[in-house]
């Protein structure tokens, strides 16, 4: 019989007990293995109820559910930019059970991935595809014989990585083409 949320059709503890071998083992406190740390009269020789609280250096970001930040939290990566605007607008306005909350969080990665990638280029470090690809360990450990027949994964979807890889960098550069030739007029 399935579980009907109606009160008054819901089988009896009893019932289910004397029907399904097992069932409600739990119930009795004495039965249960967990039950010694379910208790709270036994000493635990802590000296507080809730642990001082880690100083707040600078604002974090705190989930409209919540009315405090644990008593210990990390900083290491605190918020900053346009991408820290997007992440503190995400927590301030959206519960974190609604979808808009974690499409702004990764909206806010996304715009951070860019802003590093711009700011690596004008300090003179920009991305290196070829190598952080891997694409020259291909070509000299048997790249037809290692990638095909094999079972491997990447060869469904190899066709895209260009794409993927090249992509952005072509894109910025036609763009950037674009504006110079836009201000040459």
């Amino acid at each position: 019989m399935p579980y009907i949320a109606d009160e008054h059709r819901r089988p009896s503890s009893d019932g289910l007990r004397a029907r399904i071998p097992g069932w409600g083992a739990d119930l009795d406190p004495a039965d249960r293995p967990s039950v010694p740390r379910e208790r709270t009269d036994l000493p635990t020789g802590a000296h507080w109820v809730i642990p001082e609280s880690q100083p707040e250096l600078q604002p974090r970001e705190r989930s409209i559910e919540h009315a405090m930040l644990p008593p210990v939290f990390g900083t290491s990566a605190p918020l900053h930019g346009v991408s820290g605007a997007v992440r503190r607008y995400a927590y301030a306005r959206f519960s974190e059970a609604r979808a808009a909350h974690w499409l702004l969080l990764i909206a806010g990665d996304r715009i951070d991935v860019a802003g590093s990638r711009v700011r690596a280029v004008f300090e003179g470090r920009p991305d290196n595809p070829i190598a952080e690809t891997r694409i020259r360990a291909e070509v000299g450990n048997h790249p037809i014989g290692s990638r095909f027949g094999r079972g491997r994964a990447d060869t469904k979807h190899a066709w895209i990585d260009p794409l993927i890889v090249a992509g952005p960098a072509v894109l910025a550069t036609v763009a950037v083409a674009l504006v110079v030739r836009g201000l040459r007029r």
